[in-house]
């Protein structure tokens, strides 16, 4: 996920403690995109409107993200 900001993902991971809920929108997308992968793969079994739904909730997360993201970039001058 936003492979593009690997550098600032970095240094927000050095200081986890203040960027906790980043960390955890990061590591929910990551899991939602895993599911998603295998329910494409049929690894499991999935409806096409639960499939859809993760999908919607991994791009709302996405979109969180990059917001954080873009907010810590601008505070530490990245």
């Amino acid at each position: 996920m936003l492979h593009e900001y690997r550098d600032i993902i970095t240094h927000m991971k050095e200081n986890e403690a203040a960027n906790a809920h980043f960390l955890h929108i990061f590591d929910k997308h990551n899991e939602l995109d895993d599911e998603i992968t295998k329910a494409e793969n049929g690894d499991i079994p999935m409806t096409d409107l639960e499939l859809e739904t993760l999908k919607k909730k991994k791009l709302l997360l996405k979109d969180e993200a990059y917001s954080i993201l873009m907010k810590y970039k601008k505070e530490h001058n990245l």
